[in-house]
């Protein structure tokens, strides 16, 4: 074997990792984005970027910089335990408590609510989701080629279709951009910055980048430093693209207050843009490309769960556990996606300045030569911080540590109380007497 990549591979790799991170439930958040920051949607849409693109990025690069097997090996740098804590809430997260369920409800809001009267939204979400949640159980049990092979054709057709759309939107532009609401007016980028959580990608890439990294060394790549050199060039392309799709979601969302008023989500506004330029057939297309899309990221999470438990748990078969979690993704669907994202806030402000700190630690990992004690003294003080951040909007609120925070800590008001923290901790790992290094 050599490091002879060819750009062909390097371009096919780069798709590959596209296609990870751009689920079809991604669609809503920038389209939404666009709605809430009005005029301010281009600093809104920057803060996205750097968060919905640019962190899922460095996750992946990480894995190929450290060397880790996968997200347990590489957790269990702090600690076993913290590994096996942090690992499991991330398939969680991704899995059966909001990205699953978030797949079914964006399939709903999309592919079926628009053409159904209102009336018959609760019983009928129930059922959409049953038989939603019930396919994806049936493939995950009995994975055939045929999901593959339609998961590689829909991703080029939503492009496309967006596509359209952004050159419609721009030809002909639904209207001038409103004034922004709430903390957008003056803190748009922050706010984007924080919506870009929603995305939940950067904790997949904790979760999937491994396999971008095999399938570089599997096309010859041999040394650590070109295989973090294709994996850059890769992630450049994936990055492209994805901000291309995310900046024009952002800029339709925009001008959609002016030709439909303020709407409930992203859904919404994707649905009614395609049914103001291409007719009601237009809508449809839309619904059944995202229903379908949705489908093959919802079986492809159940499959990466169910196996990740399985694991964790080998005296449960992989079939019971599969069934537990599309049963559990079911029920939580129907709370609908609104309160589904307002849920998934909390405990996505906890786990991702854990998430970043981590992927920045992995980098720095030889500065420090491995020192545990940087990884535990950085990530427990940004746990702290995020986690009264989190709990600051629950009935779980810490209010005396939350008003202390704010009136003290840089940074806590715009959502980014915890770097000076996480800063201080590594600092204080690096003081702290000598302790047995992580594993490399």
């Amino acid at each position: 074997m050599n490091d002879n990549i060819r750009f062909k591979d390097t371009v096919t790799i780069g798709f590959m990792l596209f296609a990870l991170f751009f689920g079809a439930g991604n669609l809503v958040f920038p389209a939404m984005l666009g709605q809430q920051a009005g005029d301010q949607y281009g600093f809104a849409n920057l803060g996205f970027l750097i968060t919905g693109v640019g962190l899922p990025i460095l996750g992946t690069l990480a894995f190929g910089f450290s060397g880790s097997k996968d997200l347990l090996d590489l957790t269990s740098r702090v600690h076993p335990w913290f590994g096996i804590g942090f690992t499991t809430m991330l398939y969680l997260t991704i899995g059966p408590l909001f990205a699953m369920p978030r797949t079914g409800s964006v399939s709903y809001e999309i592919g079926l609510k628009p053409f159904i009267g209102a009336q018959h939204d609760p019983l009928l979400a129930a059922a959409f989701t049953i038989i939603f949640f019930g396919v994806t159980l049936l493939f995950s049990l009995r994975p055939a080629k045929i999901i593959d092979i339609v998961g590689k054709g829909l991703t080029p057709a939503l492009i496309i279709l967006i596509a359209l759309l952004a050159f419609a939107a721009v030809a002909a532009p639904l209207g001038p951009p409103q004034q922004p609401l709430g903390d957008y007016s003056a803190h748009a980028f922050f706010n984007g910055f924080q919506e870009g959580y929603l995305t939940m990608d950067t904790l997949a890439a904790l979760v999937f980048g491994i396999l971008v990294i095999d399938a570089i060394r599997a096309k010859g790549a041999v040394r650590r430093r070109h295989t973090l050199l294709v994996c850059f060039q890769a992630s450049a392309i994936s990055a492209a693209i994805l901000g291309l799709i995310y900046t024009a979601l952002a800029f339709i969302g925009a001008g959609s207050v002016s030709a439909f008023g303020r709407l409930g989500n992203g859904g919404e506004v994707l649905q009614r843009t395609a049914d103001y330029y291409f007719g009601t057939f237009g809508g449809a297309v839309l619904g059944v490309i995202v229903l379908l899309a949705c489908l093959t990221t919802s079986i492809g999470l159940a499959t990466s769960c169910s196996s990740y438990f399985h694991t964790l748990f080998p005296k449960m078969s992989y079939r019971r556990i599969c069934v537990i979690l599309t049963a559990a993704s079911a029920l939580i669907a129907n709370a609908g996606l609104e309160k589904l994202i307002s849920f998934s806030v909390p405990v996505l402000t906890i786990l991702y300045p854990l998430a970043i700190a981590l992927i920045l630690l992995t980098f720095a990992h030889d500065r420090f030569q491995g020192k545990r004690s940087v990884y535990g003294w950085c990530l427990l003080l940004t746990f702290i911080v995020s986690l009264v951040s989190g709990l600051a909007g629950t009935p779980l609120r810490i209010e005396w540590l939350h008003v202390w925070f704010t009136q003290s800590l840089p940074l806590y008001d715009i959502g980014l109380g915890w770097v000076l923290p996480a800063c201080a901790g590594a600092l204080l790992g690096l003081l702290w007497p000598k302790t047995r290094p992580a594993e490399s």
